[in-house]
């Protein structure tokens, strides 16, 4: 590990209550006086700040501090779990006592030999909320503000928002594993209202990642401006969308979401132990068209949903689960790893010390192929271009999904005819994988934007996809 991390870390977290690793280490063993499988304890330091504007003005401004620790033990498929937003060495072992509970004493009682790992050096560890003074985050709001109004005199309202959090976390295990990291994280988001002949509509547009505020130049300023402009005037112009079975496309990036929520989901390791899952018990067959190849990578540098180490302390990795569509295996956390006997893929992943860690996606995307968007697009004659996602609701269970478009177009004779608004698509994810007819050359991330639930835990996350083909298997619902 950097040296400096553990410096960090350190004087943040363990420091300031006088905690060294004898009192861990003493801690650790104290619970493992009962006979459990695995034991932890997750400090955490947040530091975040954002900031809103609307109707030229910066509206509300936020900052906020919190630190505590959790601590866990797991005894086959159960855990117990407490936390403190008090670190000291009384807490802990208040924590620590409570999760005793579990199972029954007999265990060995003594901790393995701390090793320390972690810090691989994905993103830079420096506060990104210290890396702009306040006045220059508000004239940032402002000048996004003026992009947007200046591109079109039908834009009548603007809202944008920036937000940064500095996360510190520093993990104890009971076999001897200590790993730290330190996430910088940041987002900048903008919304556009315009309106025609008293028509109003809206567009949106955003990205960050693990950066500080350098990263929100005047280039991607203009492009957020952009983008969300130029969304809403196409719905501006846009008409009823057609009802009914019909070819899709797909486009790249952010449309990776439906990707992301159909089908990653179902690919996470508890919900395919407790065969809850569609895809359980079908690792080795095909689940997906040939050519569909699915992967979540954690190790990708400085994007939103990365991780040096999971939640757990075990380094993230390029997961491939689909390839050439065959199942190869699922998203695991320690617990879901050693139940079903296979290695951890550092997706234990948890929103704060408050939370227990379970898998979670971090980047999930699919590879590209070999054709261009034009040529995907002039080989539909009758059809549906979805652009771009807003929300959408999903069953892990049955797979079985709804996602509405905030930007598509009808597709006639292989050319965009006319922009449509209010389409959804209605599907089941691990059936629409097998109607996938045409991959992209163009395989591309989203912008740095999602935020995924589960369980009523939220965690960043990334997304991305070529565009794709689906000749079957999804049902457009529309108003015409």
């Amino acid at each position: 590990m950097n040296s400096d991390l553990l410096l960090q870390t350190d004087a943040l977290l363990l420091a300031p209550a006088g905690l060294d690793e004898s009192a861990l280490g003493g801690v650790l063993a104290d619970m493992l006086t009962h006979q459990v499988d695995y034991a932890d304890l997750y400090f955490q330091y947040t530091r975040g700040e954002g900031w809103s504007l609307d109707e030229g003005i910066v509206k509300s401004g936020s900052f906020h501090i919190d630190q505590g620790v959790g601590v866990r033990a797991v005894a086959g498929d159960k855990t117990a779990f407490a936390y403190s937003d008090e670190i000291s060495l009384p807490a802990l072992r208040r924590a620590a006592g409570a999760v005793r509970a579990i199972a029954a004493v007999g265990g060995q009682g003594r901790a393995a030999s701390p090793q320390v790992v972690g810090g691989r050096g994905l993103y830079l560890h420096a506060d990104p909320i210290a890396s702009l003074d306040a006045a220059a985050k508000v004239a940032t709001l402002e000048k996004l503000e003026r992009l947007a109004r200046a591109r079109d005199p039908r834009v009548v309202q603007v809202m944008a928002s920036l937000a940064a959090e500095w996360d510190v976390v520093y993990i104890a295990r009971h076999d001897g594993v200590r790993a730290a990291d330190i996430r910088p994280l940041v987002r900048l988001s903008v919304t556009v209202i315009a309106e025609q002949h008293g028509r109003r509509e809206q567009g949106s547009a955003g990205g960050g990642g693990r950066y500080d505020f350098s990263y929100f130049t005047d280039a991607v300023l203009e492009s957020y401006a952009r983008q969300a402009v130029d969304q809403a005037l196409v719905n501006l112009e846009a008409r009823p969308a057609p009802a009914g079975a019909m070819t899709v496309v797909l486009g790249n990036g952010w449309p990776g979401i439906l990707l992301h929520e159909a089908i990653g989901h179902g690919l996470e390791g508890d919900f395919n132990r407790k065969g809850s899952s569609a895809f359980a018990g079908k690792v080795g067959q095909r689940v997906a068209a040939p050519g569909v190849t699915v992967r979540d990578d954690g190790t990708l540098p400085d994007r939103r949903g990365s991780l040096s180490i999971d939640d757990e302390g075990n380094a993230t990795q390029c997961t491939t689960l689909i390839e050439d569509g065959i199942l190869k295996g699922y998203m695991q956390d320690a617990m879901n790893a050693r139940l079903m006997g296979v290695a951890p893929t550092g997706n234990g992943r948890r929103e704060s010390y408050a939370h227990i860690p379970m898998p979670r996606m971090t980047n999930t995307y699919m590879q590209g192929g070999a054709h261009s968007q034009e040529e995907i697009i002039a080989s539909v004659k009758d059809g549906l271009y979805a652009v771009n996602f807003g929300g959408g609701q999903v069953d892990i269970t049955s797979g079985k999904f709804v996602f509405s478009a905030s930007e598509a177009w009808k597709i006639e004779n292989g050319k965009l005819a006319y922009p449509v608004k209010g389409a959804t698509l209605i599907g089941n994810g691990p059936d629409v994988l097998n109607y996938v007819s045409m991959i992209g050359n163009d395989m591309k991330l989203d912008t740095g934007i999602g935020t995924c639930g589960k369980e009523g835990q939220s965690v960043p996350v990334g997304v991305g996809q070529p565009t794709l083909r689906i000749d079957g298997g999804l049902t457009v619902g529309g108003t015409a």
